[in-house]
């Protein structure tokens, strides 16, 4: 049996994986995220996907990106495009699932495992060709919701799935604490701790 650490990439969408851990009432911790999974293997490279509107550029989620670029992230990001739909609702498109894949496919070849954090049906037939190459793919969503956050046929396609529920204690952000009577705030938290990892694009606004 060899004893080589198993190689790993994190793939993270990050509209999918905030909404998924705000519908089981947490907050995702992006250091303790990192940490588990360097851990677990050599990791390769985590990947956080999102597209932005263009007045959030300078928005909340602007310090989360650059945390995460500074701290052992790659950031894909690019505009989402805004619509009117036929009956009159705005609408946001901002699907990353392309950048997503073409990464995921120029670095199966380097990988033993890769670990998705996505719930999101359309990429089956990515887990199914990253397989091929033999990679093992471990999906990270939830069922524990009604609707669960996860298509079924991505949980049934993957060689592993982890309910974030199970992941909950390890990559979770502690709730802030009250300052006693008198006490000044810390002002020294790190950037992650003080912004609030505010969706890219919510979720719902979203088209396939």
């Amino acid at each position: 049996m060899s004893s080589t650490p198993s190689r790993i990439a994190v793939f993270i969408d990050g509209a999918n994986l905030h909404a998924t851990a705000r519908s089981l009432g947490f907050e995702i911790d992006y250091k303790r995220l990192l940490n588990e999974f360097q851990s677990r293997g050599t990791l390769v490279r985590a990947l956080y996907y999102t597209a932005l509107l263009e007045d959030q550029e300078f928005s909340s989620i602007r310090p989360l990106l650059d945390w995460l670029d500074y701290n052992g992230y790659t950031v894909v990001s690019k505009p989402a495009k805004e619509f009117v739909d036929a009956l009159g609702r705005r609408k946001l498109k901002g699907n990353m699932d392309i950048e997503l894949a073409v990464a995921a496919m120029e670095l199966a070849g380097e990988l033993d495992e890769m670990v998705l954090f996505s719930g999101d049906g359309d990429f089956r037939s990515l887990v199914v060709a990253v397989q091929r190459r033999g990679v093992r793919v471990t999906v990270v969503s939830t069922t524990s919701t009604q609707p669960p956050m996860v298509a079924d046929e991505l949980r049934r396609q993957a060689d592993v799935f982890t309910d974030l529920t199970v992941l909950r204690t390890k990559v979770s952000r502690d709730p802030p604490e009250r300052p006693a009577s008198g006490e000044r705030r810390n002002v020294g938290a790190g950037p992650l701790r003080r912004a609030k990892a505010a969706p890219p694009v919510k979720p719902d606004q979203l088209i396939p």
